[in-house]
């Protein structure tokens, strides 16, 4: 006697869709621009001597990079030092910020995510992937929940083999 199983696979039938926010990642280089390096004695900018610099520095090394722009020290630097700065990086980098690594991934992440059709999600039960290969700050999570929550059914996180419910509408 032969006996037959026939599994089904309930994630693949559950009409679960799953977004995975590694596909928002952007895939360009990063790197840190501290302006401690143009500090008087590590102290002061002197707008002489940064000005100077900003005319002789070579802009072009930045073209496609994300930058995140900072002073590592406690120093006095004014405002207007990091707007030069982003004004000469801007017309060659892909995104300049001011803050650290992870103020510049957060605000990569934000921007493509702004720039989501969320149409496709209208009406669905959404799981929003939580493992990733790549780290994936919490900024985004929260703003993908704050741009779904309006559209979708119902938000999960986790995978859809298991998930924590986050948000379900109200019918």
């Amino acid at each position: 006697m032969e006996i037959q199983e026939n599994f089904v696979n309930k994630v693949v039938t559950s009409g679960l869709i799953t977004l995975n926010l590694e596909d928002y990642f952007d895939k360009g280089p990063r790197l840190v621009y501290d302006i401690k390096e143009n500090l008087f004695h590590g102290l002061m900018l002197r707008e002489k001597d940064f000005r100077e610099f900003i005319k002789g520095h070579d802009w072009t090394s930045y073209t496609g990079k994300n930058v995140a722009v900072t002073c590592s020290t406690d120093a006095i630097v004014p405002t207007w030092a990091y707007m030069l700065l982003a004004n000469k990086m801007k017309p060659y980098a892909n995104e300049v910020v001011f803050g650290t690594l992870a103020t510049l991934e957060a605000v990569l992440f934000s921007k493509a995510l702004a720039k989501i059709d969320l149409q496709p999600f209208a009406n669905e039960r959404v799981v929003i992937k939580g493992c990733a290969d790549i780290e994936i700050p919490v900024s985004a999570y929260v703003e993908i929940t704050g741009l779904l929550t309006p559209v979708v059914k119902s938000i999960m996180y986790g995978e859809p083999c298991s998930t924590v419910p986050i948000y379900k509408r109200k019918d």
